[in-house]
Order: structure tokens, then C-alpha cells, then sequence
């Protein structure tokens, strides 16, 4: 039986939560600094938003991803000790 391989490495979770929390606190710079806006203001604070919205679903899906590959590896590690138990008796 072939082990699973898990799907994100850490650098691709280090850098999905690096991107949300990198999102925030950029928009919370922004709304500290937002007395009046000007036109080219306004660009930048849409494209942290989109940021933000990115680094959001893209922590979730690799939180999830994880959750799933710890379930499966645990699962076959599991088997793989029932077939060692039933192999020694």
C-alpha cells in the first residue's frame, strides 16, 4: 500500500496564513490612516481587500486540506497496525 503524500507542504501553509494576516494588518494601516482618501488611496485599499479576500479562502482550503490529510494518514496508520497485530498472531 502506497503512503499518502499530504497535499500543502509547510512553506505553502506558512504562506497562506502569511497572505491573510499580511491582508489585515495592511487594511488596518489603511483604515488608521484614512482621514480623507484621494482617487490613486482608494486603488490601493481595493486591491488589500481583494487581498484580504484571497488570503482568507486560501487559509481556509489549506486548513481544511490539512485537517483531511491528518484524518487520512491517521486512518492508515491505523490499518497498517491492525496488520501488523493480526500478522503477529
Amino acid at each position: 500500500m502506497q503512503k499518502y503524500r499530504r497535499r500543502n507542504t509547510q512553506a505553502f501553509t506558512f504562506l497562506a496564513y502569511f497572505t491573510f494576516f499580511a491582508g489585515v494588518a495592511l487594511f488596518c494601516i489603511g483604515l488608521y490612516n484614512a482621514d480623507s482618501l484621494q482617487l490613486n488611496e482608494k486603488g490601493y485599499y481595493i486591491a488589500v481587500m481583494i487581498l484580504v479576500a484571497v488570503g482568507a479562502i486560501l487559509t481556509q482550503k489549506v486548513t481544511r486540506d490539512n485537517a483531511e490529510d491528518d484524518e487520512i494518514i491517521a486512518e492508515q496508520e491505523r490499518n497498517s497496525n491492525r496488520g501488523n497485530i493480526s500478522k503477529a498472531e
